[in-house]
C-alpha cells in the first residue's frame, strides 16, 4: 500500500477539511518562522531557529490532538460536558484571583511543578460551546420552554463569559455571540435569545461599574482606552497603522516569504498582527487564500450539517466552526482597521501554545463529527 493510499485509509470524513487544517499549519509554520525575527534578536541573540522549533513542537503536538479527538467518537463530549463546565468556573475564578499578569491582564495560569502556564479562557471556550450544543441538542422536543430548555443554557453562558470579561472582554463577546448563534440555529425562541442579549449588555454594565472599585481586576480603562482610539483616530493606533503599511506593502503579491520590513516595527507581528505579515510577503493574494480557507471551512461544516439532524454533533460542529471562523475574521478586522484592537490570535495560525492547541482540538472534534456524519449517510 502506498503512502497515499494509506493516508485515504486512515483520514476519513471530510477531506476538504482535512486539507484545510494542512494549509493553515504549513502557512503558520512559515510566517511564524519570518515574524520573530525580530523577537529573537531581542530576547534570543538572533536564535530565530529556537522560536521555529518552539512553534513547530507546539503545532506538532496539536495536530496529534487534532488526530487523536479525531479517532474519537464525538458523543463521548457530550457526557463530559458538565465535567468540563465545572472545572472551567473554578479555572477562571483563579485566573481573576492568581493569573499570571502579562501586558496588564490576568489570562493565564501556572502549572504547579512545571513552570509552564496556560490560558484558561481558551479551555473555557471549547468547554461552554460543547456544553451549549449538548443542551440545545438533548432539549429539541421543549426547546422553547423557559424553564427546562432556556435557563439552563442561559445561566452557564453567563457565568462564563462573565468570568472571563474582566481580563479578556474581546474573547467573552465572542463566545457570547457563538452560543447566540447557536441557540438560533438550535430553534431557541428569538425572545429569549433578545432576552440573553439584552442580560450580556446589563453584565457588561455591571462589570464596568465594579471595574471603578476594582480595576486592578476588571480592564474598563483599557476597553475604554481601545474604543476612544478606535472611534476618535481616523488613522488607527500605532500598532494598525503599521499593520496598514505591511498590508499596503505586499501589494498584489507580496515581497516574498522572510521579506517582510513591518515586522521590526509592529507589536506582536507574530499573533495579534499575523495577518498583516501574511499580506506583506504573500500579498493580496496570499491574504485572500487565507480568508478563503476560514469561508471554505465555514461552508464545508454547513454541508455536513444539512446532512443531519439538529442532533449533538451537529450543533457541536456548527458552535466550534464559529469559533474559529468568527475569530479569525474577528483577528484580520483589527488589522484592517474594522474593529478595535481586541488581542484575539488567528485560529492555527498564530503563534501560542493552548490556542494552538485548542484550535487543533477543535478542528479535531470537527472531523470526528463530519466522519461519523459521512458515515451515517453512506449506510
Amino acid at each position: 500500500m502506498t503512502l497515499l493510499n494509506r493516508i485515504n485509509a486512515e483520514l476519513k470524513g471530510d477531506r476538504v477539511i482535512w486539507a484545510i487544517v494542512a494549509v493553515l499549519a504549513i502557512f503558520s509554520v512559515l510566517v511564524v518562522y519570518s515574524s520573530t525575527g525580530t523577537l529573537a534578536w531581542r530576547e534570543r541573540g538572533g536564535n530565530t531557529e529556537a522560536y521555529l522549533f518552539k512553534h513547530t513542537m507546539i503545532l506538532g503536538l496539536g495536530l496529534t490532538l487534532t488526530y487523536l479527538t479525531y479517532l474519537m467518537h464525538f458523543r463521548r463530549f457530550a457526557k463530559w460536558a458538565p465535567i468540563l463546565l465545572l472545572v472551567t468556573v473554578p479555572l477562571l475564578l483563579l485566573t481573576i484571583a492568581y493569573g499570571v499578569e502579562i501586558n496588564d491582564a490576568r489570562r493565564w495560569l501556572t502549572i504547579p511543578g512545571l513552570g509552564l502556564s496556560f490560558q484558561t479562557s481558551d479551555f473555557a471556550k471549547i468547554a461552554l460551546i460543547i456544553y451549549v450544543a449538548r443542551e440545545i441538542s438533548s432539549k429539541q422536543d421543549y426547546i422553547k420552554d423557559w424553564k427546562h430548555a432556556f435557563v439552563p443554557i442561559i445561566v452557564p453562558v453567563l457565568i462564563v463569559c462573565g468570568l472571563i470579561a474582566p481580563a479578556n472582554l474581546s474573547t467573552a463577546v465572542l463566545l457570547m455571540g457563538i452560543c447566540i448563534g447557536m441557540m438560533f440555529i438550535g430553534r431557541v425562541s428569538l425572545k429569549y435569545i433578545g432576552l440573553l442579549v439584552l442580560l450580556g449588555v446589563v453584565l457588561f454594565s455591571a462589570l464596568i461599574f465594579m471595574g471603578e472599585f476594582f480595576p486592578e481586576y476588571i480592564r474598563v480603562g483599557t476597553w475604554v482606552s481601545r474604543m476612544t482610539d478606535f472611534v476618535d483616530n481616523p488613522q488607527g493606533s500605532f500598532q494598525v497603522q503599521q499593520a496598514k503599511i505591511a498590508i499596503a506593502n505586499g501589494e498584489w503579491l507580496g515581497n516574498g516569504p522572510g521579506n517582510s520590513m513591518q515586522r521590526n516595527f509592529l507589536p506582536s507581528p507574530y499573533s495579534d498582527f499575523i495577518f498583516a505579515i501574511i499580506c506583506e510577503e504573500y500579498g493580496a493574494l496570499g491574504g485572500t487564500v487565507i480568508v478563503l480557507l476560514y469561508v471554505a471551512l465555514f461552508f464545508r461544516v454547513t454541508r455536513l450539517v444539512t446532512k443531519s439532524a439538529k442532533t449533538f454533533g451537529a450543533m457541536l460542529a456548527v458552535g466550534l466552526t464559529l469559533l474559529l471562523v468568527m475569530q479569525a475574521f474577528a483577528n484580520i478586522a483589527v488589522s484592517v482597521h474594522l474593529v478595535p484592537v481586541t488581542g484575539l490570535s488567528l485560529p492555527m495560525i498564530s503563534m501560542g501554545g493552548t490556542s494552538t492547541l485548542f484550535s487543533c482540538i477543535a478542528f479535531g472534534i470537527i472531523l470526528s463529527v463530519s466522519k461519523h456524519i459521512e458515515a451515517t449517510a453512506e449506510n
